[in-house]
């Protein structure tokens, strides 16, 4: 993919991505004109084209995974990791221009962009030493009660992986996917989301570029449908979706008709909690961040803030100036803060929900502003609600915004109770100077990552993933590894096993 044309703004004849990517080489779309606009989220304007793949270049892409596997998954591991390892470089090196595009396509602010790419880095190397330790690869001896016979367990690579990415953390979530499933010596074939393939396609260049081979890593692009017949086809042995809980019930259906294994990262409505004790300022702070990065585009978003009685109006007043002093703006704006939402479409449907909410009673306490430079880009100032319902949409469904809502607790067990009480459980938030205090929340929350007066710091040593409607399976991590493998095992007769010991099992009549 030439980044230069992509970031041309628009200069010349528009870019167009092909339909599909497969075993190294560029495939138009069948019919030649099947292809959606790319729009710069930052202005509203059509930046480039892509394609869209049918079911026979879905299956092409299958079949090139397919046959790429027996070689890959035959490679010693450190050979793998050397390759990752380079992919960690190129990364690294090239981390501008992997940042100025994710700016161009989806109007992140530069530090959010920069940071992206570091993440993207990051977890390549991190699995490039899983590769090289290859303790992880090790067959491991079982002790059995009885001498006669031996048993070993090993992990080997599941085979084909589908991975199906969304557009909140383009490149950073497919690094989750692939670097875990190349280590484990899985090929695979990505469908990247339409609204933000550019950012996907760069990946793979450095992919390609750092020797993976052909056919390891396969793209398939287009929408709803692409994913459908990639997650339908007979010869995927594994899915890996990250987006709604809505179209992961869909995925988890397809898969469950060959029984392909499956790992979901879905939605999130996650908690922030502010304990009486807290430092109100880094409480505001961790608010801000959690609600407001990726302009709330994040499942991750604690954007339901439970703040202590006794420090509720200090927090509400701190919380006002600060998210009034965010800079919503395009990412050329050296000031900006808080980027705008992905799509028209996609801004159309979190204020509809905001209104939704209102009509049904909820309260807005205070809201940001968008700066006069941002044009016709998708931008939405951000809100905050105070004490809404229970039963308020903003407060029980997944807004996915810049939407946060504020209520107030007494107790730490009426806090973990309101914490608790959703169909979700990713992660939450815990503000307090009593460490005891907040090893009693870890404990209680039902999220699969506690975070304790930190921001949303992610590790790829730490696994992702949580409860509920938040998805099945963890994404990082070694369990992000052990996702892409199959656990064996095998058992055999002992060097010094007497014969006889078998005669129990053998003598028994057939049933």
């Amino acid at each position: 993919m030439n980044h230069t044309q992509w970031l041309a703004g628009g200069a010349g004849e528009l870019p167009v991505l092909p339909a599909a990517r497969i075993a190294g080489r560029a495939v138009p779309a069948q019919d030649g004109t099947s292809r959606s606009a790319i729009c710069s989220a930052a202005t509203g304007a059509t930046i480039g084209w892509q394609e869209s793949a049918g079911t026979a270049q879905v299956d092409d892409a299958v079949r090139a995974a397919r046959a790429a596997f027996g070689a890959w998954s035959a490679m010693a591991p450190a050979q793998r990791g050397a390759i990752l390892r380079r992919v960690a470089e190129l990364v690294e090196a090239r981390s501008e221009v992997l940042a100025a595009l994710q700016m161009h396509v989806s109007g992140k602010p530069r530090m959010e962009a920069g940071i992206d790419a570091s993440d993207v880095a990051a977890t390549f190397a991190w699995y490039a030493d899983r590769c090289d330790e290859a303790t992880a690869f090790r067959t491991e001896a079982i002790a059995l009660p009885d001498d006669t016979v031996a048993a070993e367990r090993f992990y080997d690579p599941v085979g084909v992986a589908a991975l199906i990415v969304p557009w909140n953390f383009p490149m950073v979530t497919t690094a989750w996917k692939i670097a875990p499933a190349l280590a484990a010596g899985c090929t695979v074939v990505l469908k990247p989301s339409e609204l933000t393939s550019p950012t996907e396609h760069a990946l793979v260049d450095l992919l390609a570029e750092a020797g993976v081979p052909d056919g390891v890593v396969n793209i398939v692009n287009g929408g709803a449908e692409v994913g459908a017949a990639l997650t339908a086809h007979p010869l995927v042995d594994k899915i890996s979706f990250t987006g709604s809980t809505a179209a992961g019930r869909h995925v988890m259906r397809a898969a469950a008709e060959d029984m392909k294994r499956v790992t979901l990262e879905l939605g999130g409505k996650s908690a922030l909690i502010v304990r009486e004790d807290a430092d109100v300022d880094l409480a505001v702070a961790l608010a801000v961040g959690g609600a407001f990065t990726n302009a709330g585009q994040m499942c991750s978003a604690t954007a339901r803030i439970l703040v202590h009685d006794s420090l509720y109006r200090k927090f509400m007043a701190a919380f006002e100036t600060a998210v009034r002093a965010l800079v919503v703006a395009p990412p050329a704006t050296p000031r900006a803060t808080m980027g705008p939402l992905i799509s028209r479409a996609h801004r159309t449907r979190v204020e509809a929900l905001v209104e939704r909410g209102l009509e049904a009673g909820a309260r807005v306490a205070f809201c940001g502003q968008v700066a006069e430079e941002s044009g016709g880009g998708f931008f939405m100032a951000p809100v905050v609600v105070a004490e809404p319902a229970a039963d308020n949409v903003l407060w029980t469904d997944e807004i996915f915004g810049p939407v946060a809502c504020v209520k107030s607790f007494r107790t730490d067990e009426d806090a973990i109770g309101l914490a608790n009480d959703t169909r979700y459980g990713l992660v939450a938030t815990v503000v307090t100077a009593n460490a005891e205090r907040a090893q009693h929340y870890r404990r209680r929350l039902r999220a699969g990552l506690v975070w304790h007066n930190t921001p949303q710091l992610i590790f790829p040593h730490i696994s992702w993933g949580g409860f509920g409607l938040s998805g099945i399976g963890r994404e990082l991590g070694l369990a992000g590894l052990r996702s892409y493998q199959e656990l064996r095992h095998a058992i055999a007769a002992a060097e010094r096993q007497a014969r006889g010991g078998f005669h129990r099992f053998l003598a028994a009549p057939p049933v």
